[in-house]
C-alpha cells in the first residue's frame, strides 16, 4: 500500500512540475522565443499519424494551477471542437520536456492545449487560408488569456501562421480509431506531406466578448459603460438561448492584435474577463 501510494505521488508531483516548467522562463536559455536561425523547409513534414495511445501518465492531473487560474483536464477528446486564436512555440523551447514528458521538437507536427487528454490528435485549419493539419497534443499551454492551442514551429509554418505570429483556427479532436479504420497505422511507412486545404472560411466575424449574464439589466449596464468608453467601436448585446446568457461584445473587430490591445486596455480599467469569440 506505501510503496504505491508513494508512487502515485511521484507521478502527480512531476505531473506538476513539469506543467510548471511549461509555464515559467528560467530553465529557459533564450528569453525571446523564435524559430530556427536559418529558413527550413517544412513541406516534407507530414502530418502527425492519429493511433490509440494510453493517456499519458504525466501531464493529466484532474486539475492543475499556472500563473494563478486553475484548469481542468478533459476526461476525453471526443467531440471537441472550438474556434479561436492559435499561436506557436519554438526555439526557446525545443529539446525540452513537455508536459506529457516527451521532449519537444519544434519540428514534428505536434500542439500544446490546455485542458484536452495527453495525448490527443487534432486538425487544426486556419480560417483565413483554409490550410489544415493534423497534430499531437502531447504539452500544455499555451497560457496566455485569448489562445487556444499553441503549435509547433513545424505546424505553423505549414498553416501559415508564424507570418502573423497568430492565427484564427478551429480545432477538432481526432478519433483515432475511427480513423484507423480509414487508413490503418503503419509506422515504417513514409506518410505522403500533403496539406490538406479547405475552402477558406474567411467570412468569420471575430469579437471581444467583455461580460455574459443571467440578469438583462446587468448586460445593459455594461453595455451602456462601454458605449461610452469606445464611442467608434460597435458594441453588441444579444441572447444566447443555448446558454441562457445575455452577451456583451465589441465588434467586429478587425484584427487578434486589436481584440488584444482592446483586452490588456479593458484589464487596466478594472474588466478583466474579456474573451475573444469566433463567429
Amino acid at each position: 500500500m506505501f510503496n504505491r501510494f508513494n508512487k502515485t505521488a511521484t507521478i502527480i508531483l512531476f505531473s506538476v512540475l513539469l506543467l510548471q516548467a511549461c509555464s515559467s522562463s528560467s530553465r529557459y536559455k533564450i528569453n525571446q522565443d523564435h524559430g530556427p536561425s536559418k529558413p527550413v523547409d517544412v513541406t516534407e513534414v507530414g502530418n502527425a499519424v492519429p493511433k490509440v495511445e494510453p493517456r499519458s501518465k504525466y501531464g493529466n492531473p484532474k486539475n492543475y494551477k499556472v500563473l494563478g487560474k486553475w484548469y481542468s483536464v478533459r476526461q476525453s477528446s471526443k467531440g471537441y471542437s472550438k474556434k479561436g486564436i492559435a499561436s506557436w512555440y519554438g526555439k526557446k523551447f525545443h529539446g525540452h520536456r513537455t508536459s506529457s514528458g516527451e521532449t519537444y521538437n519544434m519540428y514534428a507536427m505536434t500542439a500544446a492545449h490546455k485542458t484536452l487528454p495527453l495525448p490527443t490528435y487534432v486538425r487544426v485549419t486556419h480560417l483565413e487560408n483554409g490550410k489544415s493539419v493534423v497534430v499531437k497534443v502531447n504539452d500544455r499551454g499555451p497560457f496566455h488569456e485569448n489562445r487556444i492551442i499553441d503549435l509547433s514551429y513545424s505546424a505553423a509554418k505549414k498553416l501559415g501562421v508564424t507570418v502573423k505570429g497568430t492565427g484564427v483556427v478551429e480545432v477538432v479532436a481526432i478519433d483515432p480509431e475511427t480513423y484507423q479504420k480509414k487508413e490503418p497505422y503503419q509506422p515504417n511507412v513514409k506518410r505522403p506531406s500533403v496539406l490538406s486545404t479547405y475552402p477558406a472560411k474567411s467570412n468569420y466575424k471575430l469579437y471581444l466578448q467583455v461580460g455574459a449574464f443571467i440578469s438583462q439589466q446587468n448586460a445593459n449596464k455594461l453595455h451602456q459603460r462601454l458605449s461610452r468608453m469606445f464611442k467608434q467601436q460597435q458594441i453588441h448585446s444579444d441572447f444566447a438561448s443555448e446558454k441562457n446568457v445575455y452577451r456583451v461584445r465589441i465588434g467586429p473587430l478587425a484584427s487578434v492584435a486589436i481584440a488584444d490591445k482592446l483586452s490588456v486596455y479593458l484589464n487596466n480599467k478594472g474588466i478583466p474577463t474579456a474573451q475573444i469569440i469566433i463567429d
